[in-house]
């Protein structure tokens, strides 16, 4: 298959593709004339890389899981161990993520959203706190 061909049938942009040939995630043959020509195990390869960057997973994670995924003596404790800690930062980006919600909304309803000048989420981005939070009136 010529990239043209895998990167239909992976999902991935042809430019992803040569990016992973060029960090050493993935390795083509090459034809008489220099082009790239991809087995099925290199389609696989290359969906498996889609799914787990899809779900998050650094560039370095995917090598280490690609690594695993290649080593039929693994253990797959080492693979659980590096899904549970991958695991373990998406639940502390979701807090994260859920206290900006909160204090966005805040802010949101201590905002009049009038004509006057006076607008409780600038202050509290320069260091101010909303009045009727704090109870400062």
């Amino acid at each position: 298959m010529n990239i043209g061909d895998v990167a239909a049938r992976s999902g991935l942009p042809a430019k992803t593709i040569r990016y992973y040939e060029d960090i050493g995630l993935i390795k083509p043959m090459r034809s008489a004339n220099g082009y790239r020509s991809f087995a099925e195990t290199d389609l696989h390869k290359l969906a498996f890389l889609g799914r787990a960057r899809a779900l998050g997973f650094t560039i370095e994670d995917c090598r280490m899981l690609m690594a695993l995924y290649e080593d039929e003596s693994r253990a797959s404790a080492d693979v659980k161990r590096l899904a549970q800690e991958h695991l373990g930062k998406i639940e502390a980006k979701i807090a994260d993520l859920q206290t900006m919600r909160d204090t966005l909304t805040e802010l949101v309803h201590c905002c009049a959203g009038d004509n006057r000048p006076d607008c409780p989420i600038l202050k509290d981005l320069s260091g101010e706190f909303c009045a009727k939070e704090t109870g400062a009136e």
